[in-house]
Formats: structure tokens, sequence, C-alpha cells
């Protein structure tokens, strides 16, 4: 049994009522952490917490720093300890064996190289604490090493997919495996690529987006481009164009950082949403004609893809033992693969009639 995290937020004791505290999170600002209030301190650093509910857990007496309760508008300052106690431990969570179909594309004494399906998520957390690939590892794969660090084990895993996105990921099956492939993944030594189906056509063949990356103000489990540069974490990612259907299009991205949400984040602000993601605005008709017809033929493709159209297709490392470099391609999952073909069809045989009538819904047009 391993702790967990449960989110933020506490009910109030009884009056008169003693009860026992139990720590969460701990957190030790950095030495040149600027002056900044309790409350955006712990928003900006536990993940999925609302400022509304830490400003809550704070005037019940539940945040401490250096061990002293303090109001959501302390000042937070340089090697303060910031400490979130509540009322019940620390969710235990057991990494239960789950009989999980897995797609094995390659595997040997050190990794393992799965095909992810569309709707598994990778590791346990909040709302899914079973039902993971940590859980299907665990049954068909027995015990595998795991990151120190982790507030839940994530054995075998150095990086993650999101739930909805389908496609290559490798896992460590030794200790020094992991290591080194977790260096990779660091030093950006290893190739991904992910083929997107986006919103809009390109004025050009390819292009980078620069933009850090940050939790949106607005949607603390979406990640956007910060107006102040300086805020997030650096990202890059290439694309380039694979396949066009007028009003959506087909490309391929190239990760040259790996933060959460990176491709739809960026593909987002660049005015290209992906193809029904509906965290990031891709779930309606942005571009396209008028026509009922089309309008039903859109829908139709949701219905076909009920997810973000994401899939890493590839992804290239070097041998954790033998320094070999190896490469590993998905095919088109069968979700992705029929939308496009629907998209093909529809292109090739736009009536006439509709090519004069398209539109731009984000320039309300």
């Amino acid at each position: 049994m391993v702790s967990g995290e449960e989110p933020v937020g506490a009910d109030a004791p009884e009056p008169g009522e003693e009860q026992e505290l139990y720590e969460h999170h701990r957190i030790v600002a950095d030495p040149r952490q600027g002056l900044l209030r309790l409350d955006k301190f712990l928003q900006d650093r536990i993940a999925g917490a609302s400022r509304t509910r830490i400003a809550a857990a704070a005037r019940n007496g539940n945040v401490l720093v250096n061990g002293k309760a303090e109001k959501p508008s302390y000042k937070v300052k340089p090697k303060d300890v910031v400490t979130l106690v509540l009322p019940h431990p620390v969710r235990e969570v057991e990494l239960v064996p789950e009989d999980i179909p897995l797609e094995v594309l390659y595997e040997d004494e050190q990794i393992l190289v799965l095909n992810k399906q569309p709707g598994l998520v990778v590791h346990p957390g909040h709302g899914n604490w079973t039902g993971t690939l940590v859980n299907a590892l665990i049954f068909h794969f027995g015990k595998l090493p795991s990151s120190p660090n982790q507030p839940v084990p994530r054995p075998g895993l150095v990086h993650r997919l999101d739930k909805d996105t389908s496609g290559v990921m490798v896992i460590g099956k030794t200790e020094d495996a992991m290591a080194h492939l977790a260096r990779q993944f660091f030093e950006r030594t290893n190739d991904r690529r992910y083929r997107a189906l986006v919103w809009g056509d390109f004025a050009e063949e390819e292009g980078t987006i620069e933009g850090n990356l940050d939790r949106s103000p607005k949607d603390r489990t979406v990640m956007a481009v910060p107006v102040d540069p300086t805020q997030g974490k650096p990202a890059i990612t290439h694309w380039k164009v694979v396949e066009r259907f007028t009003y959506v299009t087909l490309v391929e991205c190239k990760l040259e950082t790996g933060r959460t949400h990176q491709i739809r984040a960026h593909m987002k602000h660049i005015g290209h949403p992906l193809f029904n993601d509906a965290q990031y605005g891709g779930d309606r008709v942005l571009k396209g004609t008028v026509f009922t017809k089309y309008k039903r033929f859109v829908e139709n493709c949701f219905a076909l893809l009920p997810r973000q159209a994401l899939h890493a297709y590839l992804l290239e490392i070097n041998h954790p033992a033998t320094g070999k470099r190896m490469k590993f391609e998905s095919p088109m999952p069968a979700d992705m693969e029929a939308v496009l073909a629907k998209w093909r069809t529809y292109t090739s045989s736009r009536p006439l009639e509709e090519q004069g009538e398209a539109f731009d819904a984000e320039e309300g047009q």
C-alpha cells in the first residue's frame, strides 16, 4: 500500500472537536521565490486544485507555513515550507493487477514497447484509481521498477500519453533501463512523432510553434500559452502537413519538449484545435460550409471518433543496454482511419455549390 493524493479542501471540524491532521502536500519555496500570495502559490503547484478551495482550506487552518497556520493572503517568501494538512489520511492506493488487453510491439529483458489504445488512462490518479495501464502492466508482467518520489508509484513508466491519445509507449523493465530511458526523454535524444487531424488549412507546408505552456487561469485542467512569456515552461512543437482536406488537415508533429497537452494546446494557440478535442474547443464545426448536410457529415465523423484526433505513431530510442538505435511505429488506429477515409471521400466529391459557401467559425463569418 502506498500513499496517494486527495484533492484540496476539507470540511471544518465541529466546534470543540479535536482532529488529528495528516500532511498531504509539503512544498519548499525556491530560494529565488518572489513574494506571492499563499493561495496562488499552492494553486500553481497542486494539479487540479482551485484557488477557492485552497483559500477555504487556509481559512480552516489547514495550510501551514513553517508550521504555523496562515491566511490565503500570506505572502510566501524564499525557503518557506508550505504544508497542506487535512483531517483524514492520504488516500491509500493499492496497485491491483487487472486483466486489461495490451498490444505489445516489442519486448526484451530491458524494455517493453506498447501500442496504447485510446481511452486507457496511463497511471492511477484522482478520479482514475483503477483500470489504468499500470494495473494492466502489473497483471501481464508482474513487478516492475518505479521512479522514486512519486505520490503513487508508476511501475515502468518513463513518459505518458493522454487518456484519449493512442500510440507508441516504451516501458522500462529494470531500474537501469528506466533511468536510461528517462535521461533520453530529458535530454531529447529520442524522437517522438504524432499524427493529428486539426481544424483549418495551412498557408505553409511546415512550421514551428514556440510558446511556454502553463495551466490556464480560466480552467486549470487545460494548458495554454500565457500572456506573460516568462510564465510557464518552454515548449517547442514542429509540424508539417501530411494531407489536406480543405476544412481540416492531417499534420505530423515532432516534439522537442514533452509538456502536458503540448500538441493540443499549441495547435489551439495557432488557431487549429484538434478535431473533436472537447477540452480545447475542437468538438464543434469550426470550418466548413453552412449546409445542413455538411454539419451532419461532421457530426457523423465525431461519432466515429469520440476523442481528440491524436495518435503517437513513431518513437525512436537508443536501447538502454546495447545503445542500438531502435524505431517503433504504430499504424493509424481504426477510428482515426475511418474518419480520414470519410474526409477523403467528402473532399473529392464536394458539390460545386458548397465550394463558394465556406465559413470560418473562429472569425464569426
